[in-house]
């Protein structure tokens, strides 16, 4: 890191108020997030989702706070990432030929991102990417209900549900 770059020291002190600040964007990012995985019955629902945010959040938040000349935080945000790529492999399964839970485990990774974004501080971008990624979750879903060339391969309508995959 760059020495001339002075990244404001977080709070890991309960008692000073950014630290509840980040808890609380945290847990809401991660459950708006988790209440649409979990209102349609998909893998990593609101308790994974919010468990995924804070958990990024302060390992972001404890790097920062052991930042010095010969410390990176940037370090631990890689390891949490390819961290996060095992617990997104985890839920990726395979059935009958098709390779379900990609999504999830994109999702997962999206909600890692966001607690990073919190973490180093960033909760107004975090509310949006959160906002994005639901819009995402939803308005692809409803795109490929609407259109039926989106409709093709995996994303082939049965029923009155499209399979997205999951």
């Amino acid at each position: 890191m760059d020495a001339s770059v002075q990244v404001p020291m977080p709070a890991l002190d309960p008692v000073q108020s950014a630290f509840w600040v980040r808890v609380a964007a945290a847990f809401f990012c991660g459950a708006i997030v988790g209440l649409e995985r979990q209102v349609r019955g998909k893998p990593a629902g609101i308790r994974t989702s919010v468990l995924v945010c804070l958990g990024t959040c302060f390992f972001v938040v404890l790097s920062l706070s052991v930042a010095g000349p010969n410390a990176d935080p940037t370090r631990v945000l890689g390891q949490v990432v390819t961290g996060i790529g095992f617990l997104g492999a985890g839920v990726i399964l395979t059935r009958e030929g098709s390779v379900l839970g990609v999504t999830s485990a994109a999702t997962i990774w999206m909600l890692a991102a966001i607690g990073a974004a919190i973490g180093f501080g960033h909760i107004e971008a975090a509310l949006v990417l959160a906002g994005v990624t639901v819009g995402v979750l939803v308005g692809v879903e409803l795109l490929e209900a609407s259109f039926v060339i989106l409709r093709r391969g995996v994303h082939e309508w049965r029923g009155s549900k499209v399979d997205s995959g999951e």
